[in-house]
């Protein structure tokens, strides 16, 4: 069934010793465990790789790449009938139609577990990837059946979407987040609720829970979970500002998740640009309960036919393209400019490019500072040439997912000094109107899809079309109905809609489950598991 496994690390490429017995197969491996932090399993089958199953619980063939991520099935079918499924939801399967007897056990990949750092007096943005070490109970292994395998369900409610919002306060007020909440009460949506704890902004009227307490508390009471985002508006002295992290007392006993805010230096993106170590950070967080934290990077932009983050295909330029088509041309090239600049490169170098051409264009049209024309010009070039390659290979890239969108790292965890937080990934949402229509919930439901959104609720400026405000205390009536229409389908038990601390709760148990296979080849749970679960058949 086996022609050859090899086992490839930063150090060395081998070919891997492994046993075939009992309907599993076993490798010679447990040395490289602990010493790797990444490495790769590459199994070679005596007959292709015939069926795939997919992130929405289905069948697919394999004429197309295929990958499983750490909370996807991770099971296969052969072209000669044999099931095969990982003993382990740890790693990420992948398949090629270019290789199709092939099947890559990958163990953190690279921007698998991708986390942002700002670096430097420019606070220069670094992607590493997350210190992850290879942690399991069990030794990988291959199941082999001829009957069922095992599925487990994403979601609480037996294999439905899962519906996740993370609010990021920074238009906050008094009046909008009473709005905000009792459009999520008639609704019956849960939300995570970023509040800053001080007050400390240029807006004098910036909600708070120093100033704003009542209010925040009614959104507990209320079955929402608030979170930290940073713990001011403003950025104060970098002595200030430690102080107020090492200091603060939590107002909840259980606040667990921290969303980071501009350039606070306490921030998780932040704190290694200071002379503050990973031992006292980790102790900081440790102390104050916090266990969750966000890794600053998105997936993408959601808009129509963008809005499943463990669908990789809908992080492509392609589908930004196709969802972008209700606007006017020009719209949909500035749209489609900054999706290649931001989500197709993700280069840190050519984003402060184009962030300087806007500010120099301002420059020279609004202030009349004709100094600026030779930086716009040098800068245009630079982006101007990478966005003509992009256009010169565009039946490859228009369908290539972005980077940090391949291996769908929607949560995973991190080792600051010694311990471990958990680290989520969000999917950038900011039209209401269009990236919760109906036609789009109906496609996230078929998918049986995930998304954590990054939103900004009570954001004001005109520019955000499809915001959830028209005006500063008045919610725009189409995007009231879309939220009606979700919440119907959550009442009804469509979606599941956790907080994010819900959601780490249930998805923590991934990392735990055992399978193993028994001398009938009947593959089963070994361990207990809070995991809902189905056995699944071959497809005929």
């Amino acid at each position: 069934m086996i022609e050859s496994v090899t086992l490839v690390t930063k150090e060395i490429l081998k070919r891997c010793d492994f046993q075939l017995k009992n309907h599993k197969v076993v490798f010679d491996s447990d040395d490289f465990f602990t010493k790797n932090n990444s490495l790769d399993f590459i199994i070679v089958f005596k007959f292709p790789i015939k069926k795939f199953r997919n992130h929405d619980y289905q069948w697919v063939d394999c004429k197309t790449s295929r990958i499983a991520n750490e909370f996807c099935p991770k099971i296969i079918q052969l072209d000669d009938g044999t099931m095969i499924q990982a003993n382990t939801a740890l790693g990420f399967w992948e398949i090629s139609p270019k290789t199709p007897c092939v099947l890559y056990w990958r163990f953190n990949p690279e921007f698998s577990k991708p986390i942002t750092q700002y670096q430097g007096k420019q606070n220069n943005k670094k992607i590493v990837q997350a210190v992850s070490p290879i942690k399991s109970k069990v030794s990988p292994e291959l199941l082999i059946t001829n009957g069922y395998a095992v599925e487990f369900s994403r979601s609480k409610i037996p294999f439905v979407p899962v519906v996740c919002f993370t609010d990021h306060c920074d238009f906050d007020t008094k009046e909008n987040l009473k709005l905000q909440r009792e459009l999520f009460h008639k609704t019956g949506i849960k939300i995570t609720k970023g509040f800053f704890l001080n007050h400390f902004s240029k807006r004098e009227d910036n909600a708070s829970l120093q100033n704003d307490r009542d209010e925040l508390m009614k959104w507990s009471d209320e079955g929402h979970e608030l979170c930290y985002h940073s713990l001011s508006q403003s950025i104060k002295s970098d002595q200030e500002s430690f102080e107020d992290f090492s200091s603060f007392q939590p107002p909840l006993d259980d606040i667990t998740t921290w969303i980071d805010h501009g350039y606070q230096p306490y921030n998780f993106s932040l704190f290694k640009n200071s002379l503050i170590s990973e031992k006292h950070y980790e102790t900081v967080l440790h102390q104050k309960n916090i266990q969750v934290l966000w890794n600053y990077i998105d997936s993408g932009t959601a808009t129509l036919g963008v809005i499943n983050q463990c669908n990789p295909q809908h992080f492509t330029l392609k589908s930004f393209w196709n969802g972008t088509k209700n606007r006017s041309l020009v719209q949909r090239i500035q749209l489609m400019i900054k999706n290649i600049i931001f989500h197709f490169y993700n280069d840190e170098l050519l984003i402060l490019k184009y962030k300087s051409t806007a500010t120099n264009f301002k420059k020279i049209f609004f202030q009349k500072k004709i100094r600026y024309i030779t930086p716009l010009i040098l800068n245009l070039i630079q982006i101007s040439a990478k966005i003509f390659h992009v256009f010169l290979h565009w039946n490859e890239n228009q369908k290539k997912p972005y980077t940090f969108a391949k291996y769908c790292p929607i949560l995973f965890k991190h080792t600051l000094h010694e311990k471990e937080f958990y680290v989520f990934q969000t999917l950038e949402m900011i039209d209401f109107k269009q990236a919760l229509s109906p036609r789009n919930i109906d496609l996230f439901i078929k998918e049986k899809g995930v998304f954590i959104a990054h939103t900004y609720f009570s954001v004001p400026m005109e520019y955000h079309e499809g915001r959830m405000f028209v005006n500063m205390n008045v919610i725009d009536n189409e995007v009231s109905k879309n939220f009606e229409f979700l919440g119907e389908k959550i009442k009804n038990r469509d979606i599941w809609n956790p907080t994010i601390q819900e959601l780490v709760a249930y998805w923590s148990n991934f990392e735990k489950v055992i399978l193993d296979v028994d001398y009938q080849g009947t593959i089963f749970v070994k361990n207990k598991t809070d995991l809902i679960y189905i056995r699944i058949n071959i497809e005929k």
